[in-house]
């Protein structure tokens, strides 16, 4: 009878040895993964607030991260997909740094890749909020308006009245009304001379009527006493 518990003791160790084999197969394949950079920080933090966006983003992994230009990749978006990122990410170690430039209000989403120590890509994402508490601190500047209206305004009135307008009112009547006297004088100089032109192309007139006259009764003025005397009777 011991050769069969010898058999089963053997057959037993068998499949032990065959259990571990198969385990040690099942755990060798995870342990390149298990050896993967992951990211274990950033600056802003995921899922954190701050006042208004950063100059830089950076990223911190778990190993030394590849430095060769083109292995790593930055997105930084806001809420409306305006680009945040100003230029290429620089790798130093374990930390990447990506420059941003603009200014956000609200959600700000970060793609990243970038090539771990064993020389496989990896990739995430992750999003951070932005208040824009600085914008509304440039509000107040106004408050700089009412100072600007300094009472120049009333200074000005008093010399809206002194207007020394009569002495130039009085020079214009005159000048207005000196060339009406003119014109009367003109005209009644022009009225009386053809007023004498007039009486004396009668006087003329009857002077010549008269001559005519004295011509067809022989000689004799209409006034002489041989007109007016009576003829003789024989």
């Amino acid at each position: 009878m011991p050769a069969p518990r010898v058999f089963r003791l053997r057959s037993s160790l068998a499949l032990v040895a065959v259990l571990l084999l198969a385990a040690v197969a099942l755990l060798v394949p995870v342990s390149p993964a298990a050896a993967h950079d992951e990211l274990i920080g950033s600056s802003p933090a995921a899922d954190s607030t701050v006042d208004a966006l950063p100059a830089e983003l950076t990223l911190t992994f778990s190993s030394v991260i590849a430095p060769d230009e083109g292995a790593s990749e930055v997105q930084v978006t806001d809420a409306a997909g305006t680009i945040l990122t100003d230029g290429a990410p620089s790798a130093s170690e374990t930390v990447l740094t990506q420059p941003l430039t603009g200014s956000a209000s609200g959600v700000v989403t970060v793609l990243w890749k970038v090539v771990s120590s064993d020389g496989h890509p990896i990739s995430g994402e992750f999003d951070f909020t932005v208040t824009g508490a600085p914008t509304e601190t440039a509000t107040p500047t106004p408050s700089t308006e009412p100072t600007a209206t300094t009472e120049p305004v009333p200074t000005e009135e008093p010399t809206a009245t002194a207007t020394p307008a009569p002495p130039a009112d009085e020079d214009s009547t005159f000048g207005d009304v000196w060339p009406w006297i003119l014109g009367g004088i003109v005209v009644a100089g022009l009225g009386g001379a053809v007023l004498y032109l007039l009486v004396s192309r009668a006087r003329q007139q009857k002077e010549l009527a008269e001559n005519r006259e004295r011509a067809l009764g022989g000689g004799a003025a209409p006034d002489s006493p041989a007109d007016s005397a009576p003829p003789t009777e024989r």
